[in-house]
């Protein structure tokens, strides 16, 4: 096999304006098949992007012999038991983050894969794989910056449709879930480890009952990482990474443009250099690191732990919050 034939489970935006288009453009994938509970949605949205294949059920493309591995962008309450389906179905899963609604099902779902091992399955952090963040890493870990001490970050946009999933408490809506889980995200990957303690500062917003500006402060062993997001304020999105020598800041660390280069500045001393990345669309790496997974038969890079232990951290910031105290 040299190409991993992927199905889409639904016509989610996020996949239809984003990812499959990106998947599309994958040496070691292909995407041969999408579905909806609505068929002609589904046909519609095959149509649109050259699927060969529209399903009108999610369970008719689970059912599909030709079908290696399912895209998972549904809701966030839907990403567990549809990926559950799919790896009972043998199906490979990328699942959209966060992986689960809370850190225990996040944990059922990686006991339910480890007991389905011909299965990979991993959580979509797509920006890991964009070159400004694996630069970012190798100039930390290189001692670019010094000794790292702290990292900060901010991440924002503005949304009050009642109608969006965003802005639905039930099924997992709010600016922690939905954004705030990249920053989490990037303190964990960059520090190259966990936190000892959380602290987190929630607004809700009234109407809605979803976090609408979440503050939180990650006290590692060796440092902190301090962030905010929100789902109510100018979009904004940036991050600095400080050092005992140094400063990193990256222009644009989530949704890095598919369609021009990205920057990242390295400040040391008196003098800034400007890295300057060719252009990527960081959706495509991810497919093709996961599809080579799957070839290969290696690890998945970002496995389901790091999943459990970032839901983990938005748990304890939750907590943080209600019992006005560190956790």
């Amino acid at each position: 096999m040299e190409k991993i034939r992927w199905g889409i489970l639904s016509t989610a935006n996020i996949g239809m304006a984003k990812v499959i288009p990106a998947m599309q453009q994958c040496e070691f994938g292909e995407v041969v098949a999408i579905s909806s509970r609505d068929a002609s949605k589904a046909k519609e949205a095959a149509q649109k992007l050259g699927i060969s294949k529209a399903h009108s059920s999610y369970e008719e493309l689970l059912a599909d012999p030709d079908i290696d591995a399912i895209y998972n962008p549904l809701p966030n309450h839907l990403h567990v038991p549809w990926t559950k389906k799919a790896i009972e179905a043998g199906k490979h899963v990328l699942c959209e983050k966060p992986i689960a609604l809370s850190s225990a099902e996040a944990q059922d779902l990686l006991e339910f894969s480890q007991a389905h091992s011909n299965v990979k399955v991993m959580e979509a952090f797509m920006y890991r794989f964009h070159p400004q963040w694996q630069k970012a890493k190798e100039l930390v870990d290189g001692g670019s910056v010094g000794e790292l001490r702290t990292i900060q970050s901010f991440f924002s946009y503005m949304n009050r449709d009642a109608d969006n999933i965003r802005n639905q408490a039930d099924i997992g809506g709010g600016g922690l879930m939905d954004i705030g889980c990249y920053n989490i995200s990037f303190s964990r990957f960059i520090f190259g480890a966990e936190p000892e303690r959380v602290v987190g500062l929630i607004d809700l917003d009234p109407e809605f009952k979803t976090d609408r500006i979440a503050t939180g402060i990650l006290a590692f062993a060796g440092g902190s990482s301090s962030f905010t997001c929100s789902t109510q304020l100018s979009s904004y999105q940036r991050a600095n990474i400080f050092g005992t020598e140094g400063r990193i800041e990256i222009e644009i660390p989530v949704n890095a443009p598919p369609d021009k280069p990205c920057k990242l500045w390295l400040q040391r001393g008196g003098e800034t250099e400007e890295m300057t990345f060719e252009t990527v669309d960081q959706y495509t790496l991810q497919g093709d690191a996961f599809a080579k997974a799957i070839l290969n038969d290696t690890d998945v890079p970002t496995p389901l732990e790091d999943a459990v232990a970032n839901m983990r951290v938005i748990e304890k910031m939750f907590e943080s919050d209600k019992q006005n105290s560190w956790r």
